[in-house]
């Protein structure tokens, strides 16, 4: 016996990951629900090597019946579905900014605090975090369990799959025109993509921030230590898929490169490449399709006191979204509902 899963926003970029990713970790299915907008219902969508689904029209389904909704589908249709879902009976993990910083819904990377699922009870809903924080605090954890962290700088390097197809789309297409002497087309991003970089993803804020920088403060606090100081600034680079982050960490006690490293390689979700050779580091276009954080570049920030550097790498379809989603189902399906499946 299994559960019966469904994946609402199934024909976007992070949906067919999701989907891709169930098969893969032979999540235990009795049945997979493919589910997107009305102008979507009727097409079909790949489930593992073999499988074909149709895809049903979000609006007219019921989810009564329905075990556990994997969603990315956007924060509005999320608020509207997602409560509805919950009251049939279906417990919610959302790739969606909606529910994250609501303090009856745990935010969750299993890797760093999978107890907080738990949570899930009061609302049926788990958020999944933001894919630049949850590569970061996969970094970040086993560290802080050795020497407390006080504060986190950090600068983006975010690919354009960050923005769903649409901003892969822009930057293939504004690729092509530069080389065939043609204007560059913006509907996705506020500037040029293609052989720029853009120090702006979300909304601005009254001080000055973006959006994206107050959700990786915030989303930090939440799932790791509210003690903790994070700063970023988070800048959209013309890379396909994975995201790469410089993270210079102060901590409340002097630690080394080597206790450092030490506790990198041995912590789950973690691989660590750091070679100070050339070459002996990961880039975005590496871990493309890799299920792992990888960390490079680890060295002493002789600026401050007891500071380290760090370069994180990840990709952001994956465990930046789809696989974080899946992992948490997981945990869900093996210490909270075992019972429906047997």
């Amino acid at each position: 016996m299994g559960y019966r899963v469904a994946v609402v926003g199934a024909t976007g970029n992070v949906g067919r990951e999701m989907l891709q990713i169930l098969s893969e970790r032979q999540f235990p299915v009795s049945e997979v629900i493919a589910l997107a907008s009305e102008r979507s219902a009727g097409s079909e969508i790949s489930f593992g090597e073999d499988e074909v689904l149709k895809v049903r029209s979000l609006d007219k389904f019921d989810f009564k019946g329905t075990d556990i909704v994997l969603s990315s589908a956007g924060a509005k249709i999320s608020a509207a579905f997602a409560p509805k879902a919950a009251a049939a009976g279906a417990v919610i993990i959302d790739n969606t900014s909606h529910f994250r910083m609501d303090p009856d819904v745990p935010l969750v990377v299993p890797e760093v605090n999978p107890q907080a699922i738990a949570g899930y009870t009061k609302k049926n809903i788990i958020a999944n975090p933001n894919c630049s924080t949850i590569q970061m605090v996969v970094a970040l954890k086993p560290l802080h369990d050795i020497a407390k962290i006080s504060r986190v700088v950090v600068s983006t390097y975010q690919s354009v799959s960050g923005a769903g197809k649409e901003g892969m789309d822009e930057l293939f297409n504004q690729t092509r025109g530069v080389y065939m002497n043609q204007s560059p087309e913006r509907t996705k991003f506020t500037k040029q993509i293609a052989f720029n970089v853009i120090p702006h993803i979300d909304v601005f804020m009254q001080d000055g921030f973006t959006k994206e920088e107050w959700k990786m403060t915030v989303e930090t606090k939440k799932i790791l230590d509210p003690n903790i100081n994070v700063v970023a600034t988070c800048v959209r680079v013309p890379v396909f898929i994975s995201h790469s982050e410089a993270v210079n960490i102060e901590f409340e006690r002097d630690i080394s490169v080597e206790e450092v490293r030490a506790a990198l390689r041995s912590a789950k979700g973690i691989t660590v490449v750091d070679h100070r050779a050339d070459e002996g580091y990961v880039t975005p276009l590496e871990v493309a399709g890799e299920d792992n954080v990888y960390v490079s570049r680890i060295r002493k920030d002789p600026t401050v006191k007891n500071g380290i550097v760090l370069w994180v790498v990840g990709d952001n379809l994956r465990k930046g979204a789809a696989l974080n989603a899946v992992q948490i189902a997981e945990v869900l399906a093996q210490d909270y509902l075992k019972q429906k499946a047997a």
